[in-house]
């Protein structure tokens, strides 16, 4: 969830400095293997606090700017039932009231006064903060940050002014044709955890939302050694690190919170699932989703992942002249979502009610030959990784940008899984893409979802056991 608060952006514009910044980035990521790592240790500067903020900085002259960030370990991941979609209310509540500013107006007005522009998001598992503002209000930006996160009120009245907009999010997003099946498919594809994946929450949950369960969240995750602050741009590393251990440094370390509240595993399917939901929708959509890999016990099989998913999405490969352009699907694509509590895999695609059963028979036929040795070849995956490489690099190229990419890649892996990332990506060979498929894909429990009309599911007289692939010994949990 992203939310636009106050002022307008700051527009950016490019200079000699910053095109040498970029350029240096750029040569380091098409640097031989080993290369990047090297060049990014470089620009990307790292301190622990006393208490166990990190503090990240990341220097770029290139224009006058900066970015503030603070990334918390929370989320969804962080949710009992009776917190589902707290973490994201908790979010909304970042910027209202707290001892150093008597309400949200307050906020805003200082922030105005710095020139900047702030936001959050809630994702599986961080939450972030962060300000864009000129460079000569860094220390005014984190000031701001840290009186929010150390002192937040939860006003009641504030609350129950925040809580109808994100009831309003939860219905808008209830009124599309997807949530249903989407919420289903959760459900099913995480057993008893679908509330440590469910980010908009549960209706009854927001709705009874009270101070107390903020101060829990606060207590138990917004402590500093659960958090990272990330600057970059124009700035100077060490007055940053100086400057946040002045603000943060004295706050007192709390206790982990996975130490006290530990993240229960996620049980592994069993068995195959189906799940058909009906809409008014006029094509079929279709997603079927296993369990992946985690990115802290499994780092391997995530590089493997997204060079598998690559190579499968690339326009002309086998997969896609197979399924696309003999028109059987009209769009396919595949999908490996990183993160630490079990990261789905997915292949989702849209064809027509007409040819529903045969497109899922062939692609079915497909996944089984995902682990045949030669489906991918040396020179492929060579493309792949290449284009893959070029697509970091414009993900890098704003300093704004690149603080949000740090930002996930601390809380769901570590720094050091960022800096290492395109090497070891590189390093993938079709081998490690085959032994991939086997250990995830071919042959083991997913879950399928299918959107369809009640029309058309009438019409074929569509059952579970019509979509759901082969897994041997296993029967059907429709």
């Amino acid at each position: 969830m992203t939310r636009s608060r106050t002022t307008p952006p700051v527009r950016l514009a490019a200079t000699r400095s910053a095109a040498l910044f970029l350029g240096g980035l750029l040569l380091a990521l098409a640097a031989p293997l080993g290369g990047q790592r090297a060049e990014l240790e470089r620009v990307i500067k790292r301190t622990v606090l006393r208490n166990g903020l990190e503090v990240i900085a990341v220097e770029n002259h290139g224009i006058p700017i900066a970015t503030v960030e603070l990334n918390v370990k929370n989320g969804a991941f962080t949710q009992r039932p009776e917190y589902e979609g707290l973490a994201h209310m908790y979010e909304h509540m970042f910027f209202k009231a707290s001892k150093a500013y008597p309400n949200a107006e307050a906020f805003g007005q200082r922030a105005a006064e710095l020139g900047a522009r702030y936001n959050g998001t809630t994702q599986e598992e961080r939450v972030n903060y962060y300000l864009s503002l000129p460079s000569d209000s860094v220390r005014g930006g984190i000031r701001l940050i840290a009186d929010a996160v150390r002192g937040p009120l939860f006003l009641p009245e504030e609350l129950a002014q925040e809580k109808q907009v994100v009831l309003g999010e939860y219905d808008r997003n209830e009124a599309s044709p997807g949530f249903e099946i989407m919420q289903r498919l959760g459900a099913a594809l995480y057993p008893g955890n679908s509330s440590r994946k469910n980010t908009i929450g549960n209706r009854e949950v927001l709705r009874t939302v009270t101070p107390e369960k903020m101060r829990f969240i606060q207590a138990r995750y917004y402590v500093p050694n659960n958090m990272a602050l990330i600057v970059t741009g124009d700035i100077n590393p060490a007055q940053v690190f100086a400057y946040a251990d002045s603000v943060l440094g004295a706050w007192p370390r709390g206790a982990d919170p996975f130490t006290v509240d530990p993240i229960p595993p996620i049980p592994p399917l069993t068995a195959p699932q189906a799940i058909i939901a009906e809409a008014e929708v006029g094509a079929v959509t279709v997603l079927i989703q296993w369990q992946g890999p985690s990115v802290r016990r499994d780092r391997a099989s995530t590089y493997a992942a997204d060079v598998f998913s690559d190579a499968l999405n690339t326009k002309g490969s086998r997969f896609q002249r197979l399924l696309t352009d003999s028109g059987l699907w009209t769009a396919v694509g595949v999908n490996y979502y990183t993160l630490d509590q079990v990261g789905p895999i997915t292949i989702s695609g849209q064809t027509s009610p007409e040819r529903l059963r045969e497109a899922l028979a062939v692609l079915w036929r497909e996944i089984e030959k995902l682990d045949d040795p030669g489906y991918f070849t040396s020179a492929e995956l060579e493309a792949v990784k290449a284009q893959r490489g070029t697509d970091n690099q414009f993900g890098i190229e704003k300093t704004s940008e690149l603080t949000h990419t740090i930002g996930f890649w601390w809380a769901v892996a570590d720094l050091d899984y960022f800096m290492g990332y395109v090497d070891n990506m590189a390093r993938q060979t079709p081998l490690d893409l085959q032994r991939y498929a086997g250990r995830f894909i071919v042959g083991k429990p997913s879950v399928t979802g299918v959107l369809i009309s009640a029309e058309d599911r009438a019409r074929l007289r569509l059952t579970p056991t019509d979509v759901v692939g082969p897994v041997k010994g296993a029967r059907v949990a429709p």
